[in-house]
């Protein structure tokens, strides 16, 4: 059992949890709120939980230090970005006690971030760890967290959708130092991320299958990959090979870097430079991996398959790459209406002018003495040939029939 004393101007707790006393203060001068906290601890001890107090004593310093050693226990390569969202959490959220962390608060924390110019998709990554904090804290042995708010996730309308037509890469290509062609190459066909080519080695190809392989462990997922390399990508190679045996010193790396001494170091700036000289406008590398995949799906390659060449592991993610372009959308135009002129009595027929509105509201037998003003016939088909005027429409029969009624109106 607890009990209620007051000491100064505010009501204490004291109340048995396991054999071990605690104490809590009320906050209040209410001998009615003292008791009604008092039989909440103690419903909470009956349920076999930790009175809340002892969750007052958890701040959010301590849920960050536990995500980060998380991060830095099993390695994740992207521990870099997961100090960056807490960076900023902190700013806000230090000092708060883990009870405080509420929605309301949190609504607060996202209105800061986006009036200091944060997208979306950044407060999302951030909101993502905070989550992830209160998971872990309610998760742990004794738990830190005794329950974990709302969090509102922010609708995201920044996906990047840049892409490459052949012509543009191939122009591209041609500006471009000697020493970045094949690099870039390799990447339009693949779809590998900048950093595995970067770190590609020759112990990671074998150059008589014509076979490159990653190493589980060595790709951003974890996830090994093999990739066979069509008749270009294996010249490419067999010149990067020829050119390593006439450097003076043996380069471990595939594609080294300007002075052929090294691992590729940072080329944005010829990058950028070749992205002028060939007219394409500015564009990211990152542009390379969204083309070689919506290729490989123009090109009919199973998408399980595609996904094991370009190192996607999740669905949605490989979706987001299959860009539509408008060459794509002219496409579908032109497939539909070849289809649609080889359907039997599906035939393109042009309307040079409707007639009034009030023409439209008439009965079928009033718009079928109508029919010759706007150039239809009752018993044939016209074509585009039948009709003078150089500002038409066209129409096709079904949608004839929608206008003037079956044929049995047009006898």
């Amino acid at each position: 059992m607890g009990m209620i004393y007051k000491r100064g101007n505010s009501y204490w707790l004291k109340y048995y949890r396991n054999g071990k006393p605690y104490y809590e203060s009320t906050g209040s001068d209410k001998e009615t709120e003292a008791k009604r906290l008092l039989k909440k601890r103690e419903g909470e001890i009956s349920d076999g939980k930790l009175p809340g107090v002892y969750f007052d004593r958890v701040k959010y310093e301590e849920l960050e230090e536990d995500f980060l050693r998380d991060y830095r226990i099993n390695q994740k390569k992207s521990l870099i970005r997961a100090k960056k969202s807490t960076d900023h959490l902190r700013g806000y959220f230090e000092g708060f006690k883990v009870s405080r962390i509420t929605t309301s608060h949190i609504q607060n924390y996202i209105e800061t971030r986006q009036d200091g110019g944060a997208s979306n998709a950044t407060i999302n990554r951030e909101l993502s760890a905070l989550k992830r904090m209160l998971n872990m804290g309610a998760r742990q042995t004794p738990p830190k967290v005794d329950r974990v708010p709302y969090i509102p996730m922010l609708k995201e309308n920044n996906t990047r959708k840049g892409f490459f037509e052949h012509g543009d890469f191939i122009a591209l290509r041609d500006e471009l130092p000697d020493y970045l062609k094949g690099f870039v190459t390799f990447a339009y066909k693949t779809g590998w991320r900048v950093s595995e080519i970067e770190g590609l080695t020759w112990g990671q190809v074998d150059r008589e299958q014509g076979i490159v392989r990653l190493e589980a462990g060595e790709t951003k997922n974890d996830q090994g990959r093999t990739v066979y390399l069509d008749e270009e990508l294996q010249e490419i190679i067999k010149g990067q090979w020829e050119g390593r045996k006439k450097s003076e010193k043996l380069i471990p790396y595939v594609f080294p870097g300007n002075d052929g001494k090294g691992r590729m170091k940072d080329f944005r700036g010829a990058w950028a430079k070749a992205c002028k000289e060939a007219g394409i406008g500015k564009r990211l590398f990152h542009d390379l991996r969204r083309t070689a995949v919506r290729n490989m799906v123009r090109a009919s390659i199973p998408e399980r398959v595609a996904m094991m060449v370009s190192g996607h592991k999740t669905r949605s993610v490989f979706e987001r790459y299959n860009i539509v372009s408008d060459t794509d959308l002219r496409e579908a135009a032109q497939r539909q209406e070849t289809y649609l002129k080889g359907r039997d009595g599906y035939k393109t027929v042009t309307i040079s002018d409707f007639g009034k509105k009030k023409g439209f509201r008439q009965n079928a037998q009033t718009r079928t003495s109508r029919m010759p003003e706007v150039g239809i016939e009752p018993t044939r088909t016209r074509g585009p040939e039948d009709f003078e005027s150089s500002a038409s429409t066209s129409f096709t029969t079904p949608a004839l029939i929608r206008l003037y009624g079956r044929g049995q109106d047009c006898q």
